[in-house]
């Protein structure tokens, strides 16, 4: 007797079922439609924040050796030694939900549970797959700044 199959075919493999129902869908919309699945970062580039000179206030209030959140304005600043400051976005690149929170240097999304490294960037706990990307910060006449183009 034959075995019978499956009227569904398999999605490739680390594929949300999200992200299938989301192309599915709109898919059945439009064909055009079905490209705004394609990228997680395509949400990310929609919602990085406020654009321009951000001021973050007293380059004191991170920790050296830490991160902060400056959730607000969207960015993580990190500070690896008592002179050198850097920014990363504070938006996820899965679904871009705003990160919730640092401690010491991990980032939490707690919208689906991705953790990031609050220094560069690099998931370390999915479902996010593409790195927070990078934001110019300096410390200008004693302000800590950040800079969104």
């Amino acid at each position: 007797m034959e075995q019978p199959t499956s009227a569904r075919p398999a999605a490739p493999a680390g594929t949300s079922r999200r992200t299938v129902l989301c192309c599915a869908a709109a898919a059945l919309a439009t064909a055009g439609a079905a490209s705004a699945c394609s990228t997680e970062t395509r949400a990310h580039q929609e919602n990085t924040g406020p654009k321009g000179t951000i001021d973050l206030g007293d380059p004191e209030a991170v920790p050296v050796g830490g991160a902060k959140l400056y959730r607000t304005e969207r960015v993580i600043v990190s500070r690896p030694d008592k002179d050198t400051y850097e920014g990363l976005s504070a938006i996820c690149t899965h679904q871009a939900c705003v990160i919730a929170e640092v401690e010491e240097t991990e980032a939490h999304c707690t919208c689906h549970g991705s953790r990031f490294d609050a220094t560069n960037g690099d998931v370390l706990h999915g479902p996010a797959t593409a790195p927070l990307p990078p934001v110019q910060v300096a410390v200008k006449d004693g302000r800590l700044t950040a800079v969104r183009t």
